[in-house]
């Protein structure tokens, strides 16, 4: 009996075998690797996470974080930030667990995102570990470390301030700077049960001051008379207001109260009546106030919506901002919901009252009056590459929103040059940058939240910002200069 065609079945078969075997192995380690290591139920997520480098962290062609080894058997690898503090609010830091990039792309730095895994599928079936990818930001690291020099000279002891550049164009963000920041070497793996303690400290805080979240991204302030940009922009919506459109910046008694808002002068613009420009480019509270009284505090909250705020911004997967706020109600001393009255409409008109923004969302703002009414999705990611150097993403620019028309955006455009050429910026003349300035107050005992926000360059904008310290003064005096230092060093380039 000729044994040889039943011996080639069974041969075909067991190959079969194998080879459905290294499918099922391959699907299991390789597409479903990051399910089943995320999974609540999977104890070990965490137990390699030191043994093998992480992928590393550039801006502008410097490298700002990488894995190095420690010489130890755990953790094998720790991890470096240079300049740890000043790019602090785009990195975050790295323990195990994570903030920011760190946290948001942390699959991809890792090695174990599916989009390696599956192409490295070969050395995952045989148990080789794939390489972290790297991680390219869109961050101008000189324009980063002005801006944090800068911040941290201005700032009250004690106090705050953030600072954030955007690409008009595409989106990138090109600085997200906070004081004070934390050193993330202070907490990264190699620090043992010592980083843990600082962590626990510094998420504790000392008074307002939060080192783990930034004042760029991830804190609000009240915006003061930055945000009559915005009130604008919705007068020109919902009044027919345009910047030639003759304006009463006379007087005005709150509603409720009986009590007087004032202007922070009585002369010029603000002695009468002026044209909306010009009650723009001097402040005049009153006008802005009782804009908002006429459009009501619904409108005044739907509208800047359309600005990006009362939501979470998104700028990557996992990474967002914090949510500034434009609140119809409340909740008062004794926790009851109240609506907001006329008087707090009008108070919310001049960025006052319950009205909070990030620098991001501040520098959004910017954006739509300096791209003709259109803002970009905001990022700090530009590529991915793994360490073969193929790329593994790359960003795309989107539109968020388009909040005004092409139009509108060129008259609150020459009213930010006017604030500069003639009203309550004068002093930051020749430094190519055009804005709005706000002082808002912060209760008593506590320093003004000072307020630059505007484009530069003056004359065709490129980049739009914001800039926020807490410190004596004005936000001309104050955040303006600040704000003309980050842009001189961002136009280099």
């Amino acid at each position: 009996m000729n044994m040889d065609k039943p011996v080639r079945r069974v041969a075909i078969f067991a190959l079969l075998l194998f080879f459905g075997l290294m499918a099922q192995i391959n699907y299991v380690q390789g597409s479903q690797a990051e399910s089943l290591r995320d999974d609540s139920n999977n104890t070990r997520k965490f137990a390699d996470v030191f043994n093998h480098p992480r992928g590393q962290i550039s801006a502008g062609g410097e490298v700002l974080v990488t894995s190095k080894e420690t010489g130890k058997d755990n953790p094998k690898y720790g991890r470096s930030y240079k300049d740890g503090p000043i790019f602090a609010p785009i990195t975050g830091y790295f323990n195990g667990g994570g903030t920011q990039i760190e946290y948001a792309y942390n699959s991809l730095l890792s090695g174990k995102d599916k989009r390696i895994t599956q192409q490295h599928w070969f050395d995952v079936f045989i148990g080789k570990k794939a390489d972290g990818a790297n991680i390219e930001l869109t961050i101008d690291p000189a324009a980063q470390r002005t801006a944090y020099a800068q911040l941290k000279s201005r700032t009250a002891p004690g106090r705050r301030g953030g600072a954030v550049v955007i690409d008009v164009e595409t989106g990138a963000v090109k600085v997200a700077a906070s004081w004070p920041s934390f050193d993330p070497n202070e907490v990264a793996p190699q620090t043992g049960t010592k980083g843990a303690k600082r962590l626990e400290e510094l998420d504790k805080g000392n008074g307002v001051v939060k080192p783990l979240v930034d004042n760029a991204l991830s804190q609000t302030f009240p915006p003061g008379s930055s945000f009559k940009a915005v009130v604008s922009a919705l007068a020109m919506k919902n009044l027919g207001a345009s910047s030639s459109t003759t304006v009463d910046t006379g007087q005005l008694i709150l509603p409720e109260s009986g009590r007087p808002l004032p202007n922070s002068h009585d002369s010029g613009s603000c002695g009468g009546s002026a044209s909306l420009r010009g009650a723009f480019a001097e402040s005049c509270n009153t006008t802005f106030a009782k804009m908002a009284l006429n459009m009501g505090i619904q409108k005044l909250h739907d509208g800047a919506g359309e600005f990006g705020f009362n939501k979470r911004v998104q700028l990557e997967p996992d990474f967002y901002s914090a949510e500034s706020d434009v609140p119809v109600s409340f909740v008062d001393a004794n926790g009851k919901e109240t609506p907001t009255g006329q008087d707090g409409t009008a108070r919310s008109g001049i960025g006052q009252e319950n009205v909070r923004a990030t620098p991001l969302q501040m520098a959004m703002v910017a954006s739509a009056i300096a791209h003709d009414g259109k803002i970009m999705s905001p990022y700090v990611v530009q590529k991915v590459r793994a360490k073969d150097q193929s790329e593994l993403y790359s960003a795309s620019p989107k539109e968020f929103a388009e909040p005004m028309t092409g139009d509108q955006a060129g008259q609150l455009e020459d009213m930010m040059r006017a604030v500069v050429a003639e009203g309550t910026a004068k002093n930051l003349q020749g430094m190519r940058i055009a804005g709005k300035t706000g002082t808002a107050e912060q209760g008593p005992g506590n320093p003004n939240a000072n307020w630059f926000v505007g484009f530069s360059p003056a004359d065709k904008p490129r980049y739009a910002f914001a800039v926020m310290t807490e410190a004596p003064g004005s936000g001309a005096g104050n955040a303006g200069p600040i704000a003309g230092a980050i842009m001189a060093k961002v136009l280099q380039k």
